[in-house]
């Protein structure tokens, strides 16, 4: 299990700057979460136990986060 936490630190240190067009999105890097969402004060976001990252929608695509269920 400590594997995966520095595999998935080092993921999320890998992601560079997006460019100035590409849509931004914010996840939460807690255990269970899933979902990106368009808005940092989503109710999707409101029980996040860290802190929560902006990344560039496709990183967030990538890493197989999908859509908050609030905001479809």
């Amino acid at each position: 299990m400590k594997m995966s936490k520095v595999l998935l630190a080092l993921l999320f240190l890998s992601f560079g700057p997006s460019t100035p067009n590409e849509t931004t999105v914010y996840i939460c890097k807690g255990k269970g979460s899933k979902k990106y969402h368009y808005v940092k004060n989503c109710r999707g976001l409101s029980r996040c136990s860290t802190r929560i990252y902006q990344v560039p929608l496709h990183q967030a695509k990538e890493i197989g986060r999908g859509l908050c269920g609030w905001e479809d």
